[in-house]
Order: structure tokens, then sequence, then C-alpha cells
């Protein structure tokens, strides 16, 4: 062989020695690259499945308060109906006389409100109209037991038959609550 050749031949080792190191090197480099995608993918993975958990969790709080929004008004609607009830029954009630009639009416106890309360002359003769009725309940009873005490003893169900009248709202929110277990897992 001549000069040539063998520089030559050395020239070509001397880049093959080259490209199979740049070769190992890269191979190195897209190892790595392969284990961050695959951990990219988890993480992914994670992040659907959190994601799919967190819209389910919206439906079932969408449910959730669609229903107290139903319950909600269905209670407001019973209140307002049982409100215009007690109206009709008063208004529908005999005059007292003036000497059972308090001298200043004012409601047994007053209503929490989150709001300033605005009085309204409907406010106003509702609460005079609850007063009388009130009195009226506590003259009867006092009637009926000055009559029972001459007749017979006392009893105790005589007792808890006049605890139960004289309570004015008992049928407001009778219903039990309904159970929100079976809208778990809704979908819109």
């Amino acid at each position: 062989m001549t000069l040539i050749g063998i520089v030559m031949n050395l020239i070509l080792a001397g880049l093959l020695l080259a490209a199979l190191v740049v070769g190992m090197r890269l191979n190195r480099r897209l190892g790595a690259l392969r284990d961050s995608h695959d951990g990219f993918e988890v993480a992914v993975r994670d992040l659907n499945l959190a994601a799919q958990r967190a819209e389910q969790g919206l439906a079932d709080l969408r449910a959730a308060t669609d229903e107290a929004t139903d319950t909600l008004s269905d209670r407001i609607e019973k209140g307002r109906a049982l409100a215009i009830q007690l109206e009709r029954l008063i208004g529908a009630a005999p005059e007292l006389p003036k000497s059972v009639l308090p001298d200043r009416v004012t409601p047994a106890r007053p209503m929490p409100s989150a709001m300033p309360v605005r009085e309204t002359a409907a406010e106003n003769r509702l609460a005079t109209l609850l007063a009388v009725a009130r009195a009226r309940i506590e003259a009867q009873g006092a009637n009926e037991s000055e009559t029972r005490m001459a007749d017979d003893p006392p009893t105790r169900r005589d007792a808890q038959s006049a605890r139960r009248s004289v309570n004015l709202d008992d049928d407001l929110f009778e219903d039990a609550p309904v159970v929100s277990h079976r809208f778990a897992g809704a979908r819109r």
C-alpha cells in the first residue's frame, strides 16, 4: 500500500471512531428522552383522572344544589300557603272583647333576618292577629283548666294535648328532608 492509502485508511478509521462516539452519546440522550416521555405520559394520565373526578364532583354538586333549591322552594311555597291559611283563619275568627286584648301587641319572638326588617302594614296586622290568636288560646286554656280542675283531676294526656294545640307552626316543616344519595354520580 502506498502512503496515501495508509493515510486515507487512518483518516477513515478516525472518522468511524468519531461517528461511533457520537452515536453512543446520541443513544444515551435518546434513552433519557424516552424515560422522560414515559414520565410525562404517566403525569398526563394522572391529570386526566383528576379532571374526570373533578367533573364528577361538579355534576354531583350541581345535582345537590338543584335538589336543595327545589326543597327550599317547596318549603317557601308551603310556608306562604300556611301564612295565607293562618290569615284566613284569623280573619274568620270572631272579635275578642277588649278585656282579653293586650295593651300593646308584640310578637312572641322576633324572627332572625339577614336583611334589615321593614315593617309594613301587612306584617303589623299579621303580628297583631298572631298575638290575638295566642291570647285567645291562652284564655281558652285557662278556662278549660279551671273547668277541668273543678270536674276532674288533670291527666297527663290533657297536658300534652294542650301543649300540642298551642304550638302553631308544627306542620310547617313536618316533611322529612330529601335524601340525595340517589343523585350520586349523576351526569348532565
